[in-house]
């Protein structure tokens, strides 16, 4: 069987905000993280269609966690 592997790395003024709020959506194959100023979130998988669509709610679900965190501010 064919394995799968892809990283996608944002830069983001707020990447732990983002990684936080991306992390609940992972789907099996799906890990993310604040790294630095980075959000870094590796995904793998054995079938191209599954791994294409779950790209591409990433970003989708990316570009609002950004909205969102812009909004919010980490002080308690």
């Amino acid at each position: 069987m064919i394995g799968i592997k892809g990283r996608i790395t944002t830069e983001s003024a707020r990447s732990r905000c983002v990684a936080a709020s991306l992390a609940p959506d992972n789907l099996t194959g799906m890990e993310t993280r604040a790294q630095g100023p980075a959000v870094v979130t590796e995904v793998t998988g054995t079938h191209l269609r599954s791994v294409i669509a779950s790209a591409d709610d990433y970003l989708m679900n990316l570009a609002i966690a950004e909205e969102v965190c812009a909004d919010v501010s980490e002080e308690p």
